[in-house]
Formats: structure tokens, sequence, C-alpha cells
């Protein structure tokens, strides 16, 4: 109850300096840069859920660079062997097993060719442990004499690696060429990379510019040979043939004359005598000096630039070009100029890159999703306050205050952090605002319980704050298990809402005991009331006995019947599964002359040739969302599917809000993860009770969860709810709110068991529910309506959400009285009655 001044110092501080980094959010930005540079200006980042943008997640192609690995494999082989050591020779390529095969024309020079092929061993350094390296390349002999290069799968991995992190700076470079701001660029795993650029809205340019290899390389045409020919004749030594962009193709030598890399500068230009757009180029000093050798020496000849594997043009050379700059002419327009010149100063990517998974959201969405996420958030406060008010009264207002303070702390941290917020965030903050609304009504609950056992009204204040803590504590942190889990797990806005859900779970902590009580203690020493009123109207009488445990077995019945029909119904039914889980592409749109004509849409779609399409409506009546089955083709083959939607749609004045794209691969991986993900947060959460109570109570609340999981599996079953990633962030949540409730009850049963020793389990279970019974009354309807305005203004994109939500805090109180608390006394939990009394200083002091 004495708060020391540095004590009181501290809070004081850590409040003030959360407001402080939250207030930007709050003013006029002219406002906010004129502050002195000394005060915080960082703003939350809005996701792309929130202000629009693209999100594209790529990989690199395994095949690609298996294929142009065995491709300079072969023609380094030849060199060695042929050019080096005079040794005849015949390669082909086993591009299945990764290996070329090497016929020599002399099988006894098998010995020298293999001591020089071997000289093309190349070491990777292995980025997990310095200075060990990698083989490549391993060598053997084939059944039928011939010699074999493999490349070996860690080589290759770790190749892969390598050009993931090379990729990564290229495509930074790129998107600021574009002029874009804040955008996120990450590494994701050992071959892919995250790209978010918020308020970008043109997704087709940004994925032309990123997935754009754009590796340009200058090659001599073949001469006295066509392509045509060479296809008839067997191709000459050393060359290859490409196709060129007017549709024919072009037989090159495979040695690049001179590469990309050696470009300092591109832009676009226009060519007066030609008048069409073009894209100049000029070499560094080394590259002009190659350059004008090259030209010098075959003057008369073809001369091709290549990129990305077409022949962009192949002129003959007229001259020698000393000056080191040159222009690159093709069917350019005025923008995919000066798009190609973006791309040629940002340098080529060192690999093929696929999108794997593509969300797109339009502005006038993401414009929504702030006005009813911005909407939901403030009904569900104001709803929260005015009920703590009519239910505390004065410790209404305390409670008030803190949770305002609560918020704004988050916020504030997120700020700091340069955290993301996005929708399911919105929905992590609305529900803070209930779980610090749970805290401190276990405060209040505790210090009206410790008045009316005959305590002094500091003592109950005391008393009321510390034996509260140790379930608040519990509770909390379970929860903020679920939600590290859940950070790990997903990604996107899932993380967001792990992000917020964790920095609200902390700061409830420190509001709710440090804040709240210098509240209540300072404003005790200014009014010392003589009669401490806690409740203003209490919904529970304190004598409510209502017998919960001789229902028991009806109610574990109930729960074994409802549980298998959920099973039963879950594997003849299945989920609706989202694209998330099942890969393919969903488009939202929206009709702006009036509502959508559904059948009009399913008649352009149909004439497609896309496989399984589905329309619905989809919140407004001008509002539809469309499903299209994965296509056959991978990810060019999915990209191309969503081109055609727009194109048919285009017509008909609809407006692309939102698009989603997911290839089968990372929906298999996330609907594996997701496994993986909720076995280990039940673990975790199960070995924490178990060290902070005994085993019964943490197998009791392990069966608990997994009825509330399985009863949430067949809400999403029966209702045809769309099952997507945010399902896997609300049964986790519903998971951590569950515990939530069973840990509180847990808590004041361990306590009952060191103060009534020789009560039966069964009477000591039943006054325990009942004792709580109070705070699942005030807490449940505060989640419930800051739940209830989410599903009413918060959209339709969390809607599976919050509903699945909903269920699960109705489920989870239910099974916290009716499963976690009968279930231990199958389990064997016996009362106290035999063991010695241990000698306390209070009769009403919780066992530790």
């Amino acid at each position: 109850m004495k708060f020391s001044p540095l004590r009181t110092t501290l809070v004081l501080l850590v409040t003030l300096f959360g407001l402080l980094f939250a207030s930007p959010n709050f003013l006029p930005k002219d406002f906010v840069d004129s502050l002195p540079d000394w005060l915080p200006k960082q703003t939350m980042v809005l996701g792309l859920d929130l202000q629009g943008g693209s999100h594209l997640l790529l990989e690199v192609d395994r095949e690609g660079i298996v294929t142009e690995r065995l491709r300079d494999l072969r023609r380094d082989a030849r060199n060695v062997l042929a050019s080096d050591n005079g040794i005849g020779n015949l390669i082909t390529t086993d591009e299945a097993s990764a290996s070329i095969a090497i016929e020599l024309t002399d099988p006894a020079q098998k010995a020298a060719a293999q001591t020089a092929i071997e000289t093309l061993q190349n070491t990777l350094s292995d980025s997990l442990f310095a200075g060990i390296g990698v083989n490549e390349l391993s060598f053997g002999e084939a059944a039928d004499g011939k010699l074999t290069i493999t490349l070996t799968e860690d080589g290759i991995s770790q190749r892969m690696s390598s050009l993931v992190a090379q990729s990564i700076e290229v495509i930074r470079s790129r998107i600021d060429e574009l002029g874009t701001t804040e955008p996120t660029i990450q590494r994701q795993g050992d071959t892919r990379v995250l790209v978010q650029v918020p308020g970008f809205e043109d997704s087709d340019r940004l994925k032309a510019i990123i997935s754009q290899t754009a590796r340009l390389t200058f090659h001599m045409v073949y001469p006295g040979m066509t392509a045509t020919q060479a296809e008839a004749q067997g191709l000459p030594a050393g060359t290859m043939i490409v196709p060129s962009q007017d549709g024919g193709s072009e037989l090159l030598y495979e040695d690049v004359a001179i590469g990309g890399e050696s470009l300092v500068d591109a832009q676009p230009s226009y060519d007066q005598q030609r008048a069409m757009p073009v894209v100049s180029f000029r070499f560094d000093t080394r590259g002009a000096i190659t350059f004008g050798q090259i030209t010098a020496a075959n003057v008369g000849q073809r001369f091709a630039i290549v990129l990305d594997n077409q022949v962009i043009t192949a002129p003959v050379i007229q001259q020698p070009i000393t000056g080191g700059s040159g222009q690159i002419s093709g069917s350019f327009t005025t923008a995919s100029a000066n798009d190609l010149a973006v791309l040629l100063r940002a340098g080529a990517l060192p690999a093929t890159l696929d999108i794997v998974e593509e969300r797109s959201v339009g502005p006038s969405l993401g414009a929504d999703s702030v006005r009813g996420g911005v909407t939901a958030g403030v009904i569900g406060g104001i709803s929260t306050v005015l009920f703590m008010l009519i239910a505390y009264g004065t410790f209404g207002v305390f409670a008030n205050i803190a949770l305002i303070l609560n918020v704004g702390m988050v916020i504030g941290t997120l700020s700091l952090l340069g955290a993301t917020l996005t929708l399911p965030g919105i929905a992590g903050i609305v529900l803070t605002m209930g779980m610090a609304v749970d805290a401190n009504v276990l405060i209040f609950e505790r210090i009206r319980e410790e008045k009316a056992a005959g305590r002094s009204n500091i003592q109950s204040i005391q008393s009321g704050f510390s034996n509260a803590m140790s379930a608040i504590l519990d509770s909390n942190v379970t929860t903020f298990i679920a939600a590290v889990v859940l950070f790990f797990l997903g990604s996107g806005p899932v993380q967001g809402f792990a992000v917020t859900l964790a920095i609200g779970i902390i700061t409830t902590l420190f509001t709710a005991y440090f804040v709240t009580l210098m509240i209540v203690t300072r404003w005790y020493d200014w009014v010392r009331p003589k009669t401490l009123k806690v409740q203003l109207m209490r919904l529970v009488p304190d004598d409510t006995t209502i017998p919960f445990m001789s229902w028991r077995k009806i109610a574990i019945v109930a729960s074994i019947v409802l549980s298998l029909a959920s099973i039963g119904w879950f594997g003849i039914h299945g989920l609706n599964l989202g694209i998330d889980f099942k890969g393919g592409t969903s488009i939202e749109v929206q009709h702006q002359g009036g509502p959508a004509d559904t059948g009009l849409i399913r008649s352009a779609l149909s004439e497609l040739n896309l496989g399984d399409v589905q329309v619905q409506g989809f919140g407004t009546p001008e509002d539809v969302l469309i499903r299209i089955e994965l296509q056959e083709g991978g990810p060019e083959a999915q990209q191309a599917a969503v081109e055609q939607v727009r194109e048919a749609l285009a017509a008909e004045n609809y407006e692309i809000r939102r698009t989603e794209a997911v290839s089968g691969t990372v929906s298999s991986e996330l609907a594996w993860s997701s496994t993986i993900g909720l076995s280990l947060a039940i673990l975790a959460i199960l070995i924490y009770l178990w060290f902070r109570f005994e085993w019964q109570f943490a197998v009791g609340a392990v069966v608990s969860t997994l009825h509330d999981v399985i009863m949430t599996l067949g809400f999403f079953a029966v209702t045809g709810i769309e099952f997507n990633q945010s399902s896997i962030a609300a049964i986790l949540t519903i998971v951590g709110y569950s515990l939530n409730d069973t840990v509180v009850v847990y808590d004041r049963v361990r306590e009952f068991m060191g103060k009534y020793r020789k009560v039966p389990v069964v009477d000591l279970l039943n006054r325990a529910i009942n004792s709580t019974l109070s705070r699942t009354v005030l807490t449940g309807p505060t989640t419930l309506l800051a739940l209830l305005a989410l599903a009413v203004f918060g959209g339709e994109i969390i809607q599976s959400f919050v509903l699945s939500m909903i269920f699960g805090v109705l489920i989870g109180t239910y099974s916290s009285i009716f499963i976690a608390a009968p279930i231990l006394v199958n389990l064997g939990l016996k009362e106290r009655g035999d063991q010695k009394a241990t000698p306390t200083g209070s009769v009403d002091s919780p066992a530790v």
C-alpha cells in the first residue's frame, strides 16, 4: 500500500513514455513534423489490409538453378578437357539426376580426364558454421564407363540460400527505384523472399518489376546456319537456340561475350530516326573496353542482345563501338522502356523467382477496413467503459482509467517498435480491452471478498491485489504462450495480431498491478472512506450456491456426444477450406454501378476454362467473392488465371478490391505448420501448468482445451464458415481465453484446498466455481460486447475470425465450469483432510 517516491516515479515514467510514443498517431502529421527532433514522431505502420498494397512471397526456382548450373558445368567440363588437356569428349545432361555424363573418345585417357574434371570442384561456404565448406560436386563413374559429375543436395541448397540473399538486395534496389515508401523485404527460410509494399496500387507492375530476372547478356550469333537448320542437323558444339521477341529463334554461341553486370547506367530514351522508345545503356570502363574489342573483331557479324533467355534484338555490327554505350531497341512502349531501365539499373536477379503467394488489397477496401476497425474499437471500448461504470461505480472509474492507459501503452509500444497495424491487430487491441477488464474484475472481486471476510479497508485492498495476482499471472502467461506460437506460426496479419496480443498481455499485467494499485491507494489516502463499496451493482449474490457438480455427469456425457458429433461431421463433410489451405485464388470485386450480378459473372468466367469457379455474394450487395481452384502449371498458370478474370470483369465495370493467390506448396506447408504449432502451444501450456499446479490440473486444463478445439472445429464444419489462416489464430486465441477461465477456477480450487482441508472435493469445487462466478458473469459480457462490435463493423475479412471467437468465448466459459473442474474428481484429486495442517499466518492465506 505504500508507494515509495521512486516506485511512483517509475510507474508514472513508464506510463507517460507509453502515451508519449502513442501521441503521434492521434495528432496531425504537419504538427508532428514541426515538433523538435528529440520528441517521438514514429507512428504505427498500417498494414496492407488497412491502406492497400501488395504482398508477394517469391521462391527461388530450384529447377532453373539446376538447369543453369548444369549448363555452366557442361561448358566448364568441355573447356577443361578439350581446351586445357586435349581430351576428346561427348557430354550429355540428365537434369532429373542433376548430373552430366562424359563419354571419352579415347577411354585410355580416363584417369587424366578424372583428374582434370576434379579441378572443377567448388566449395561453398556454409552460413551455419563459419569456415566450414560444402562441396558442390560429387564425381563418379557410371555402369557404362562414362564419367559423371553430380550436383550435391547440400551444394544446391547452399547455392539457393546464397542466391536468396543476393535477390533481396536486387529487389530492394528495384523497389527503391519505384519511389515507394516503407517496403518490407525479408527472407523466409532458405528459398523464399517476402515482399510487402503498402500503398502501391499497381500490383501487376510490381510483380513484373520484382519477379523478372532481368539478366542481360550479349552473345555472338552463330554464322552460316539458322536455328531451324541447327534443329534439323544437330547443334554445333558450344551453341544454343534462344527464342526471339518476334516469335522466331536464333542460334547463338553459349559463351557470354559480355554480361549485364558491366552496366553502370540504363535510361529510357527515344530514337528520333526510328520514332520508337528505346533503352540507352552505358558500360563501365572495363566493359567498354571489352565491348569495343568484340565489336571491332566482328564487324559484319550479328550481335544478339538477350534478356531473360529471349533475344530482344540481333543487329549487324556495322563498325567498332568504342564509346562504351549503346541502345536496346524492340517492341517497347514508353512505360515498358522505363521499367526495363529500372530493372537494368538495379541489376539482374541471380535466379528466377516464382510467385507462390500473392495478396493485394485496393485502397478503397483498405479505407473501408480502417473505418470499420476504428468504429468497432470505439464501440467496443465505450461499451466496456459503460459496463464497468455500471458494475463498479468509483472502482469502475479506476478500471477505465487503467484501461485507457493500457490501450495507449499498447499503441505506444507498437509505434516504438515500428510494428505494422493490421485489421486482426485492431481485433487484438479490442481483445486486450476485455483482458484488461478481466484483470481488474479479478482484483476488485478479491477486494470485495476480503472485505466481506471481516478485514479492514487497507487489508482488503492489499490482500485483494496480492491474492488476485496469482490467477492474473497464470491466466495471462498461458495466453502469452499461445501468442508466441502464433507469431512464429503465422505470417502477415496473423503475426500482427500475435504481436498486438502479446504486447497487450504485458501492458495488462503492468497496468493491473502497478497503475490500478497506485490509483486506488492514492484515492484511499485522499478520501479515507469509512466504508469500502467496491461493487455498485451486484450481478451474482454472495450466498450463491449453485450445485454445478451435481450436473457434471450430464454435462460430460453431453460434451462427449457433441464432441463425437463434431468429429463425425468434420470427418464426413470436412471444412470449408480457404485458399490458405488448399491453394487457389480468391478475388473480391465490387460493382461500381449498383448491385452485383453474380449470374453474369459466372457466365463470363465459365468461358475461361479455369476449372471450379465459385461466385458468391460478399458483404454488401455490390461485393462479390470469386474463388478459383488451383491451376495446373504452377504459379505462372495461377497468375495468368487472375489476369483472365481481371480482363473479363473490367468491361463489366467491376473493381478488383482484393486478390489472394496461394500455391499448393505454400498451402500444404501451412496446414502442416498449423498442426505442429497448435500441438506445441498445447504442450507448452501443459508444461507450464504442470509446474504451477499439480498434474491433475495440467491434464484437466489440456482435456478441456482439446474439448474446446474439437467443438470449434465442429462449429466451422457445421456452419460452413471459411477456415483460413485467421481461423488458426482464432483457435489459438480461444485456447488462451479458455485457459484463462480455467486457470481462474483452478487457482481458487488450489487456494481452497489449503483453506478447507476436510471439505469433500465435490463441495470444494462447487464453492470455488461459485466464488468466481461473479467474475465470469462480468468478464464474459465485456469480451462479447467487444467481439460483437467487431462482427458488425469489422468487415467481412475478419468475420470468420470474430464469429469463431464469439463461439469460443461461450464454449470456453462452459468448459471451465463443466469440463475442467469435474475432471479433477475423475483424475483422483483428493481433499487434504488426511494431511497434517501447516501453520500459516492467516486462515485466509492461499496455499503457495
